[in-house]
């Protein structure tokens, strides 16, 4: 069986080394609300009861929060010259 979107999520949080707070971050610089308890449910086992699995919009939303925080938000595109073309 492959990797679910839960063992993606939590081998990115670990080699990042990122806590529940940075997540939460993270995910607001897309404007993606996330809780603690939320997490906390996404990283238990999966036998455990209050195991909730990571859905793609979950994970989605925190991989383009990732890009901003180690990228850094995105430059302002430049108005293209409108001119002559030479032909």
């Amino acid at each position: 069986m492959g990797l679910t979107n839960n063992d993606i999520f939590k081998k990115l949080r670990v080699a990042h080394k990122l806590r529940d707070d940075d997540i939460v971050k993270i995910c607001s610089l897309v404007d993606f609300k996330v809780t603690k308890s939320e997490l906390g449910a996404i990283f238990r086992n999966e036998n455990h009861p209050k195991y909730m699995e990571c859905g793609d919009q979950i994970l989605r939303n925190f991989l383009n929060g990732l890009v901003i925080h180690l990228r850094g938000p995105m430059p302002a595109k430049k108005d293209k010259p409108s001119g002559n073309k030479q032909v």
